[in-house]
């Protein structure tokens, strides 16, 4: 018997010890502009709809890939496991709640209202009750949502379930954006990069998404050893609910994927020049001479350069991979007598994975000081 209750307490401790011995992701992308930036996934799923995990997963899933915020957005209308989970809508919600308090990841009450084309999938965000969304005509559901508070966007605009041919924007959605009831778009979707979607919240001034939409274990959907989950990047004023919601509104996001960045050129170039260390010394070039800029990358991103534009009074490599968490040498070459005379050498590189549309990639500029 005391051989048994032994057994039993360090079965215990090691439980215990196992998940405190849980290790926890930094991704390492920079704050700009005084804004903290904020790592969150505001589409998933759990078994209360289509998904196959419990809401606790979720959290757990988040907090150990380093997340800062999610949103659960089980469908209202599509419940497949409505005879073995029954409940009610808020229910997922209100099971992952402790754990993210606990965790310190900020859940954001959501749901998806799911419809079909038009107007198609939206994900309410900010709710304060998901049962008075189920409504049989989606503008009452949407109106419905907003008078909660909700942000409203557009999911998987070009899923081919809904639209098999042409990514279409409907006079529906024209509706829902002039009434106030649609604020911001999912440009990439699980694995789904929509570039209509990313001209349209340029053109319609849509907040900009990056989404996994996951169902099932977030490590069967994604490789997560070297790489990360889809994810939107929120420039806040704070690590809050408030802070998250205040900065949706006023569009301050950028998708990320893989190893590319999307959004406006006023958040992706800080966010690019706050990756980077380098020196302020004088160069002090001259022609037939070379000298060494020594750039560090502290972020995630391998950023891939390719020259737009020459320098005047040197040269200098057309293409450059700063690489992730490494120290890249830039070579700059006189080959002018007049590069002894410039206060300063500029350089002009097209960013290839950064884009602010989907035809246009980020242009930086470099300068070198050189007296």
């Amino acid at each position: 018997m005391h051989f048994r209750k032994t057994l039993f307490l360090i079965s215990i401790l090691f439980v215990v010890e196992l998940a405190a011995g849980q290790s926890r992701k930094i991704i390492n992308v920079p704050d700009i502009l005084g804004y903290q930036t904020l790592k969150c996934d505001f589409h998933m799923h759990t078994v209360f709809s289509d998904g196959t995990v419990w809401p606790t997963i979720r959290v757990e899933e988040a907090w150990r890939e380093g997340l800062d915020a999610i949103s659960i957005t089980d469908h209202i209308e599509y419940r497949p496991h409505s005879k073995d989970i029954i409940s009610g809508h808020n229910r997922s919600f209100e099971i992952a709640e402790p754990k993210a308090e606990n965790l310190n990841v900020l859940l954001i009450q959501a749901a998806e209202i799911t419809r079909g084309m038009p107007p198609g999938h939206l994900n309410a965000l900010f709710i304060r009750n998901a049962n008075l969304l189920d409504r049989e005509d989606v503008n009452d559901a949407l109106k419905e949502a907003r008078e909660q508070g909700a942000f409203i966007l557009w999911n998987h605009p070009g899923w081919k379930s809904q639209q098999p041919d042409t990514t279409l924007w409907w006079e529906e959605h024209s509706e829902l954006l002039k009434n106030d009831l649609l604020h911001g778009i999912e440009v990439f979707n699980s694995r789904s990069y929509y570039p209509e979607a990313l001209d349209w919240a340029n053109e319609k001034k849509l907040t900009m998404f990056c989404n996994t939409d996951v169902h099932g274990p977030i490590g069967m959907s994604f490789e997560l050893e070297n790489s990360h989950r889809p994810m939107t990047l929120v420039f806040a004023k704070s690590r809050t609910l408030g802070g998250i919601k205040e900065a949706l509104f006023n569009r301050r996001t950028a998708v990320y994927f893989d190893n590319t960045l999307m959004g406006e050129p006023d958040f992706l170039e800080p966010l690019f020049f706050a990756s980077l260390e380098y020196g302020d010394s004088p160069l002090r070039l001259k022609n037939e001479e070379t000298k060494y800029v020594q750039i560090k990358n502290n972020s995630d991103i391998d950023y891939e350069l390719e020259m737009v534009q020459p320098g005047i009074g040197f040269d200098c490599q057309e293409s450059v991979l700063l690489k992730a968490h490494h120290i890249t040498t830039i070579e700059l070459n006189g080959n002018s007598d007049e590069v002894i005379g410039m206060k300063e050498l500029n350089v002009y590189y097209r960013v290839k994975n950064m884009f602010v549309s989907s035809e246009e990639n980020l242009v930086v500029t470099f300068s070198f000081r050189n007296y």
